[in-house]
C-alpha cells in the first residue's frame, strides 16, 4: 500500500511541470499559454496542470502506476476494498454500478425519490424500477427514508429483483442507519448499492453518522466534490464484497466516461482523499464549528427558524449537522424571496423550496462565513420580518407539503421506464396544459432541478396535487430538466396507453 502521505498523481503532474516541458500533445492551449488573454489570470495555473495520458502520468481506464495507486489510497481511506475515479460526477458512478447489475427486464428495487440518473440507469439497461416509497417527514414534509418493512415486502413481492438502490442521506442531509439493509439484503444474496453522493464525508468524525460502506453497502457512489474539496465533477464509485462484477464496472466506465480524462480533477481527488486520510477529523471538528455558529445565531433573529432532528421522529434516524435548512416563521416570505435577499447580502443558497431555502457547509466553512450568512439574516428580518407576528404553527410541513406529498404518493411498481418506451408510445402522446393533466399518465420524467429528483416519472399517473404543484413552479420560473414543456405551463401525456402500462401497479 502507498503511503497515505503521497498523493501520487497529483506529484507525478507536479514533476512534470517542474521539469518545463514543450507540448506537443493535446490538450491545445499548451499548458494554458494559449488561453484567451482576459480569462488568462483565472485560468492559467490550472491549464498548467491540464494534461493528457503521457508518460508517467498513467490512464485512468487502464490505470497501473500514479492513478492505480491514487485509487488504492483513496479506497484504503473510505473503507472500500476497490475504488474508481470518476470524472463524470457521481452520474457516471450511478450508471455504471446500474448497468453491471441489470440488464433487458431486470428488476431493481429503487427509492422513490432518487436522483435521476438512477432512473437514466435503469433505461440505458432496459430493466425496471420497483419503487419503494420513502417516509415523509412529519414536521418538515420532506421524503426521507425507506422503511425496512417495506423492503422486506418488495423483496417477498418481487424475489426475483437484483438488488436495492438507496439514496442515504437525501438532499436535505436526512439518513438511516444502512446495516440493517445490508444485512436483509445479503441475506437474500443480493446487493445493496448506495447513492452518497452527499455524504462522502461520513464517517470521519464522531458527530457524522457512519459512512454506507461501514454499514457494508457493496456499492456506494459518492460525491467528492459536494461535500469534501476535489473540483466540480470530481466522484468515487467505491465496491466491497463479491456481489458486483468489478470487470464490467471498469468496462462501463471506460464506456461511459470520457476518454480524455481531466486530470485536475483526478488531482483534485487524489488531494481531496489525502486531506481526509491525514486530517479528516480536524477539518470536520473546524467545519463543525462554522455550522454550530450559524445555528446558534439564527436562533436569536427574529422570524427565522431552521429544520432540527428530533428523537421522536421516524422518517429518518440523523441529519447531517452540515446541511442547515432556514425558513421565515411568520409565513411573510417565500423560499425563493429569501434566497433573492441573500443573494442581495452576497450569500449564494445551495437550493430554494416554496417557503425554506437550503444552507450547505462543509468542512471547508468557516465561522466567517457563518458571521456572513448571519448578518444577511440578520439585514433581511429588520426590514421584512420585525413587525410581524411569529405562527407557532409555522414549519416547513406546510410549506413542502404540495411538492413532497406529490413524490411521496404510494408508488408505481414496476413502471417499464425501458429505452425503447419512448417509441412505443410516441404516436400516443400529446401536450396540455398542466393544469388539464390530473388523471393522464406522464409521457416524460419531470424534474425540478434543483434538487434533480423527478416529480413524474414515464407513465406514472399524475395526481391533482402533483399538477397543482407543477403549475405553481412553473409560474414561479422553476427550472426543469427533463421536460421541454413544463417551464411552458404544459405537460406531455399519454393519450393511448400500452397494456403493459395499464397493469403496473401505478396508483
Amino acid at each position: 500500500m502507498p503511503n497515505r502521505e503521497n498523493a501520487p498523481l497529483f506529484e507525478k503532474m507536479r514533476e512534470h511541470y517542474e521539469r518545463r516541458p514543450a507540448s506537443f500533445h493535446v490538450p491545445g492551449h499548451k499548458s494554458g499559454r494559449g488561453a484567451d488573454r482576459e480569462a488568462a489570470p483565472f485560468f492559467e495555473p490550472l491549464m498548467a496542470l491540464d494534461y493528457t495520458e503521457i508518460s508517467g502520468l498513467d490512464d485512468l481506464h487502464q490505470p497501473e502506476e500514479a492513478i492505480r495507486e491514487a485509487q488504492a489510497l483513496a479506497a484504503d481511506c473510505f473503507g472500500a476494498e476497490e475504488t474508481f475515479f470518476l470524472v463524470g460526477g457521481s452520474t457516471a458512478g450511478n450508471l455504471a454500478m446500474i448497468m453491471s447489475l441489470c440488464g433487458p427486464g431486470d428488476i431493481l428495487l429503487v427509492q422513490r425519490n432518487a436522483h435521476k440518473s438512477v432512473l437514466h440507469g435503469l433505461m440505458l439497461a432496459g430493466a425496471h424500477a420497483v419503487f419503494v416509497s420513502p417516509q415523509t417527514d412529519g414536521e418538515s414534509g420532506i421524503p426521507a427514508s425507506v422503511r425496512l418493512s417495506d423492503v422486506e415486502d418488495a423483496l417477498s413481492r418481487y424475489p426475483e429483483a437484483k438488488g436495492l438502490l438507496l439514496t442515504n442521506p437525501n438532499y436535505y442531509g436526512m439518513g438511516v442507519t444502512l446495516r440493517p439493509y445490508a444485512d436483509l439484503m445479503h441475506r437474500h444474496g443480493l446487493p445493496l448499492l448506495v447513492d452518497e453522493a452527499h455524504g462522502a464525508h461520513y464517517g470521519f468524525h464522531p458527530a457524522l453518522p457512519e459512512s454506507a460502506l461501514a454499514c457494508g453497502a457493496d456499492a456506494v457512489v459518492q460525491s467528492t466534490h459536494k461535500m469534501l474539496t476535489a473540483m466540480t465533477m470530481g466522484a468515487m464509485l467505491h465496491l466491497r464484497h463479491d456481489r458486483m462484477d468489478r470487470e464490467r464496472i471498469s468496462m462501463l466506465l471506460a464506456m461511459l466516461q470520457s476518454s480524455s480524462p481531466s486530470y485536475p480533477i483526478m488531482a483534485s481527488l487524489d488531494l481531496a482523499r489525502r486531506q481526509m486520510h491525514l486530517h479528516g477529523e480536524r477539518l470536520v471538528a473546524e467545519g463543525l464549528k462554522a455550522v454550530q455558529r450559524l445555528r446558534d445565531g439564527l436562533e436569536d433573529i427574529y422570524g427565522f427558524r431552521q429544520l432540527k432532528h428530533h428523537s421522536a421522529q421516524t422518517a429518518y434516524e440523523h441529519m447531517d449537522p452540515f446541511k442547515v435548512t432556514i425558513y421565515d416563521g411568520t409565513g411573510t416570505l417565500s423560499g425563493s424571496e429569501l434566497q433573492g435577499f441573500l443573494e442581495e447580502a452576497g450569500c449564494f443558497v445551495e437550493l430554494a423550496a416554496d417557503k425554506a431555502v437550503l444552507l450547505l457547509l462543509t468542512p471547508a466553512s468557516t465561522i466567517e462565513d457563518a458571521e456572513r450568512a448571519l448578518g444577511a439574516c440578520e439585514a433581511i428580518s429588520k426590514e421584512y420580518l420585525t413587525n410581524k407576528q411569529e405562527l407557532p404553527g409555522i414549519s416547513p410541513n406546510s410549506m413542502y407539503k404540495p411538492l413532497l406529498n406529490s413524490v411521496s404518493i404510494p408508488v408505481p411498481m414496476n413502471i417499464p421506464v425501458t429505452r425503447d418506451m419512448k417509441n412505443s408510445v410516441q404516436d400516443s402522446v400529446c401536450v396540455m396544459p398542466i393544469e388539464s393533466s390530473a388523471g393522464k399518465r406522464s409521457a416524460e420524467m419531470v424534474i425540478p432541478y434543483p434538487p434533480g429528483i423527478p416529480l413524474l416519472y414515464p407513465g406514472e399517473l399524475i395526481q391533482e396535487d402533483t399538477a397543482a404543484e407543477l403549475k405553481r413552479l412553473a409560474e414561479s420560473g422553476a427550472r426543469f430538466h427533463g421536460s421541454r414543456e413544463a417551464a411552458k405551463g404544459n405537460l406531455r401525456v399519454l393519450t393511448d396507453i400500452p397494456e403493459d402500462t395499464h397493469n403496473s401497479n401505478i396508483e
